[in-house]
């Protein structure tokens, strides 16, 4: 690895969490190739989700050739916060770094986030995901570009956030001590539950639109109904979070406007009917709205993660 000068560090960990994905493998080359500030050490931490430990086979063959440590856990239950949290509990850094298993880390990655985090103090740094679009891939969908991920602004900040690329200062106070919910680690939602919280805790999130990583989009993921499932259970974690923070009493409005923006979505996505990326983005916007409405009565999320991921694949 290369290096570059910034303000002195020790180590940065960084978390992979993973599940049956042999994709695994370009994640972690692509983090031997990282430029990192003068002074900072890398370490990796490997949480394997699957009930047998079949990620090891593939960690301890990389070991000797990767430029870090890498710290193998196994976490044998196929719920996402269980794997999320072995990463916050093994991780002794100044900063935590997470990154999805099928995503690839673009060369300065990690120095822009711990110079975003550096410059303003935050918390939490997050940074964009880029799409990486297959020929199988539906015209609308790559000229329109539905899975690439980047934070939402509200009001001029950040409110939540995701752990597909982020960095966390584990001295904070809004960061120390907390965990993801085990009651989404099966359905999704977890790392929106938990940055909204660190957000509501007083916690700053920052955004680096340069630090980005690249996620390849399978023929599975390559669907109109794959992107309708996700949205709908982003709305439902959305709506849970609505009904936690607000009183009874405001329930009648919230079903209301969240309704009346699903309808509105609806109509919009009829108007449009001759043009796709229109139609499917209003489309998709209406059911995460009505997934807000599934949140808000307090209907169960649907689940996504374990068996039904590694099938959906």
């Amino acid at each position: 690895m290369s290096t570059l000068a910034i303000p002195p560090l020790n180590r940065v960990d960084i978390g992979v969490c993973t599940f049956r994905r042999p994709e695994l493998e370009q994640t972690l080359r692509s983090l031997a190739g990282l430029v990192l500030p003068e002074g900072v050490s890398v370490r990796v931490i490997v949480a394997d989700n699957d009930t047998s430990p079949s990620a090891r086979p593939l960690v301890d063959r990389l070991c000797p050739s990767m430029p870090f440590q890498i710290l193998y856990v196994h976490c044998p239950v196929a719920n996402i916060s269980i794997a999320r949290n072995a990463c916050l509990q093994n991780s002794d850094g100044d900063f935590l770094a997470f990154i999805d298993d099928d995503e690839e880390a673009s060369t300065n990655w990690l120095l822009l986030l711990l110079k975003t985090a550096e410059a303003t103090g935050a918390d939490a740094v997050l940074g964009p995901v880029r799409a990486r679009y297959g020929q199988d891939a539906p015209d609308w969908m790559r000229r329109g570009d539905f899975h690439s991920t980047a934070p939402v602004w509200v009001g001029g900040e950040i409110r939540t956030g995701y752990t597909c690329n982020v960095l966390l200062r584990r001295g904070s106070p809004a960061v120390a001590g907390r965990s993801f919910s085990l009651a989404l680690g099966k359905s999704g939602g977890e790392d929106t539950d938990y940055f909204t919280h660190l957000h509501r805790s007083g916690g700053k999130i920052a955004y680096a639109a340069e630090a980005f990583v690249e996620e390849p989009v399978p023929p599975a993921r390559a669907r109109l109904s794959w992107l309708a499932k996700r949205r709908f259970r982003m709305g439902q974690t959305h709506g849970r979070l609505l009904a936690s923070k607000a009183p009874l009493t405001k329930r009648p409005i919230q079903l209301a406007l969240a309704a009346a923006k699903a309808g509105f979505c609806l109509l919009a996505g009829l108007v449009c009917a001759p043009f796709a990326i229109k139609r499917n983005r209003y489309a998709l916007r209406a059911v995460l709205h009505i997934g807000v409405v599934s949140g808000l009565i307090g209907l169960r999320e649907i689940r996504q993660y374990g068996e039904l991921e590694a099938i959906s694949r």
